[in-house]
C-alpha cells in the first residue's frame, strides 16, 4: 500500500492566524520536500478558490515542489474538472510531468465545495453533465496526440493536437468520489483508479460503493489489478495517541464546526469526535502503531486499498507538528504498513 498526504495549501493556523500567505506557502513546500525525503510516496494538492486556502492553482503548488523533490509523486486533490478546460488541465499536468520526469498523476472530481462554478461561469445545474462531458475529453487528450471532439459546454476540437505531451505515455487519471453510487461506477466502467474521500462516520459502510466499482470494471473487461482503490480520510500521526488527540482535536472541532454552520452540520463535540477515532471511525490519529493498526483494518474492510492519503493541515496544526507526523509516517507508519 501506498501511503501519502493531501494538502489544501492552508493559510488559517498560526499564532492568531497570523501566518502571511508567502510564509504558509514556503512551509508547505519545505513539508512536501520534507515527505520526499522521508520516504512517502505521493503528495496531493487540493483545488479551492476561497481565502482561507492557497491551492488554486494547483498545478503551479506542485511544479515548484518537482524542482525540490525527487522521488515522491505529486498529484491533484482533486481537480475541479467540472470548472475546468480539459485541455489546460492536460497542458498543465503534462508540464508538471516533464518536470518531475514523470512523476505526476491527476486526481479529478466535481468538487465538493462549488466556489468554482459561479467563478468561472458555469451553472450548478449542469453539475454531473459538466464532469461527464470534460472527463469524457481529458481522457481523449490523454490518450491521443491529435482530437477530435465535439460536445455541449466547449468548443469543438477538429484534429487538433494537444502539447506538450506528458513523459509518461498513459498519465495517470483517477476518479475522485465522494458517495455517490453512479460515480463509483463511472469510475469502474471506464477503469480508473478511485480515489474516494471518507470524512465523516465509519470507513467500512464504503464497501458497498467499492462493490459496485469493482463490479463494473469487471463487466467492462478490466482485471482486478487494473482497478486501484485509494482512501482519502482526515488524520495525524503523533508520538503517542495521547498526545496526537490532545494536538489534533481543537482546531479539528473549530475548523468542522464552523463547517457545519456553513453547510447544515451539527457542531462538533469530543464525543462525536471519540467515535470518529474509534476502531471503525474514520479519523486516523494516534500513535504510528495505532495509525497503521486502524488503516490496515479499514483496507480489509474494504476490500483491499492500493494508497491511502492523509489530511493533515486544515486541524490548526504548527508546520513543526506537521513535519513531526511526516517523520513518523515515513520512519514508523510505513515500514509497520509493509509488514502488514
Amino acid at each position: 500500500m501506498e501511503i501519502g498526504i493531501d494538502s489544501f495549501a492552508s493559510a488559517m493556523y498560526g499564532d492568531n492566524n497570523t501566518l502571511s500567505s508567502v510564509d504558509a506557502m514556503e512551509q508547505l513546500l519545505q513539508r512536501i520536500e520534507f515527505a520526499d525525503q522521508a520516504g512517502l510516496d505521493v503528495f496531493g494538492i487540493g483545488e479551492h478558490h476561497k481565502k482561507e486556502f492557497l491551492d488554486s492553482a494547483t498545478a503551479v503548488i506542485l511544479s515548484a515542489a518537482a524542482a525540490r523533490t525527487k522521488s515522491i509523486r505529486l498529484s491533484s486533490a482533486v481537480t475541479v474538472l467540472s470548472a475546468a478546460d480539459p485541455v489546460r488541465v492536460y497542458q498543465s499536468f503534462a508540464t508538471l510531468d516533464l518536470i518531475s520526469k514523470g512523476r505526476t498523476e491527476i486526481v479529478v472530481g466535481r468538487g465538493s465545495a462549488i466556489e468554482a462554478y459561479p467563478l468561472f461561469g458555469y451553472d450548478l445545474r449542469d453539475y454531473d453533465a459538466l464532469f461527464k462531458e470534460k472527463l469524457e475529453l481529458l481522457l481523449q487528450i490523454r490518450d491521443n496526440e491529435f482530437v477530435t471532439w465535439k460536445g455541449k459546454f466547449r468548443p469543438e476540437l477538429n484534429d487538433l493536437p494537444v502539447y506538450p505531451r506528458a513523459l509518461q505515455e498513459k498519465l495517470p487519471i483517477w476518479l475522485g468520489v465522494g458517495g455517490t453510487p453512479e460515480s463509483f461506477i463511472r469510475a469502474g466502467s471506464l477503469g480508473l483508479p478511485l480515489m474516494v474521500a471518507v470524512i465523516g462516520g465509519q470507513t467500512h459502510r464504503f464497501k458497498p460503493l467499492i462493490d459496485l466499482y469493482r463490479e463494473a470494471g469487471k463487466a467492462a473487461g478490466f482485471k482486478p489489478n487494473e482497478l486501484k482503490v485509494g482512501l482519502h480520510s482526515p488524520g495525524y500521526v503523533g508520538t503517542t495517541t495521547e498526545k496526537a488527540v490532545e494536538e489534533y482535536y481543537p482546531g479539528y472541532a473549530e475548523l468542522w464546526t464552523k463547517l457545519g454552520y456553513e453547510r447544515g452540520w451539527p457542531p462538533v463535540t469530543k464525543g462525536k469526535f471519540d467515535g470518529l477515532i474509534d476502531d471503525l471511525g474514520v479519523l486516523i490519529v494516534g500513535s504510528p502503531e495505532r495509525a497503521a493498526e486502524k488503516i490496515l483494518r479499514h483496507s480489509e474492510a474494504l476490500g483491499g486499498v492500493d494508497r491511502f492519503t492523509f489530511q493533515m493541515d486544515n486541524a490548526g496544526l504548527t508546520h513543526k507538528q506537521l513535519m513531526s507526523a511526516i517523520e513518523l509516517i515515513g520512519t514508523k507508519l510505513i515500514p509497520l504498513i509493509r509488514k502488514g
